[in-house]
């Protein structure tokens, strides 16, 4: 099976731009591709994983990624997928946010000479003149067709921007500069960003020449790419400090049914013979695979040893007690304490299973907070240092999210 047929079986291309090219280069281990990352928070989340592994799938067939660090990009906002305009960044914070992108791709892809290449967009973009881009690419956009674009379309009712709609001419630049300068000849990118990116492959056909050998490939589906990595509207973050090993296990091992097996085909490194097997699993298996989902994103993002222990940790807790050393936990110092206690809803909030007081007595009041394996019925219930003796008190919200509190 070439890579480009494994990359259709597992569900990852959505569009491409010329199939014949696109597989003739990657199958032949000619791709120079790029992804960019616009440095938005100083984490990847869950939601990158598609790229990171598209980039790690190629590059051991013999492609050469260039992870794009948006850092000239991020101070103007993809509008794409967007109802509001994006917050905007310091140069401090984007530069400090790329930095961070740095250190948890280097997990993913191996870079260094002859390898692959981690560029940053800041160091072209931020230098153009604005009159002397207008004069050199400006001609080659049509305004017309940019309204018509998905990424503007659906931000014209609510107002967009003209900061906004410079996005795509940058975007477009970025792949035209790196065509020339390093050879990039393939872009890749999810489904939303097919606009966009097509318009720097117009760019470049228009200046260089038709003949240009420029390919584009958009992957996933916007749907699946928008809800993936995130739970109760917030990110799961590749950062341990942002969310835990513990937790980031957790969002895996509870992901839909109707889901676990997409998630297994696009994400993980398994043999497609043996996840076509899996598929064959009848519904009282749908947990096992669930659990290996979990266990190998949490073995490629935090290491098999943290993978392992926090495997054992769920596995012991659902089964009814056992290690809860591996969950994530909260320490509380005597400053937490007044009068002596801590009340529950302050320690819902202290250990972040609630953003607000309001939440977390709605939470108590419909009996969906445990505290020491019991139901929480009272919300004004308030607990004493040593009711955090030993091992510490276990809260669990819900069915699945434990979390255990000791002090000091």
């Amino acid at each position: 099976m070439t890579i480009y047929d494994e990359l259709v079986a597992r569900g990852l291309i959505a569009q491409v731009t010329s199939e014949e090219e696109v597989k003739e280069l990657i199958n032949n281990g000619k791709a120079t591709f790029y992804i960019g990352f616009d440095c938005t928070a100083d984490s990847l989340t869950a939601g990158h994983f598609v790229a990171l592994t598209l980039m790690r799938r190629l590059q051991s067939a013999g492609n050469t990624p260039i992870a794009l660090i948006g850092g000239g990009t991020t101070m103007i906002g993809d509008p794409s997928g967007r109802t509001d305009m994006r917050k905007m960044l310091t140069k401090e914070d984007i530069d400090h946010n790329a930095e961070c992108f740095k250190r948890q791709m280097e997990k993913f892809i191996d870079f260094g000479e002859g390898k692959a290449m981690m560029l940053n967009n800041a160091d072209w973009l931020l230098g153009l003149n604005y009159v002397e881009l207008l004069r050199e690419v400006g001609a080659c956009f049509s305004v017309n067709n940019m309204l018509r674009a998905d990424c503007y379309k659906q931000r014209m009712e609510r107002g967009l921007s003209f900061l906004e709609f410079n996005y795509m001419i940058m975007q477009s630049y970025d792949f035209y500069h790196m065509f020339q300068t390093v050879g990039c000849n393939m872009q890749c990118g999810g489904n939303d960003q097919w606009s966009n990116m097509l318009g720097g492959t117009e760019l470049i056909r228009r200046k260089l020449g038709k003949d240009s050998h420029c390919m584009t490939i958009t992957l996933l589906t916007d749907s699946q790419g928008n809800k993936m990595g995130k739970t109760a509207g917030n990110a799961v973050w590749l950062d341990p400090n942002k969310t835990s090993p513990y937790d980031f296990y957790q969002y895996w091992r509870n992901v839909g049914d109707a889901d676990v097996m997409k998630c297994i085909r696009l994400l993980t490194f398994l043999p497609l013979e043996q996840i076509d097997e899996m598929d064959t699993w009848t519904d009282g298996r749908i947990n096992e695979a669930k659990e290996i989902l979990a266990f190998e994103l949490t073995k490629m993002v935090h290491g098999e040893e943290e993978a392992k222990k926090v495997q054992a940790a769920a596995r012991a807790l659902f089964a009814g007690g056992g290690d809860s050393s591996n969950m994530p936990s909260t320490t509380l110092a005597d400053s937490d304490f007044s009068e002596g206690a801590i009340g529950l809803l302050d320690l819902m909030l202290k250990c972040g299973l609630a953003p607000s007081k309001k939440e977390a007595r709605r939470l108590v009041e419909q009996g969906g907070v445990e505290v020491g394996g019991e139901k929480a019925t009272d919300p004004t219930i308030h607990f004493e240092p040593a009711a955090f003796a030993g091992d510490g008190l276990i809260l669990k919200k819900g069915k699945k999210v434990f979390h255990r509190v000791v002090t000091q």
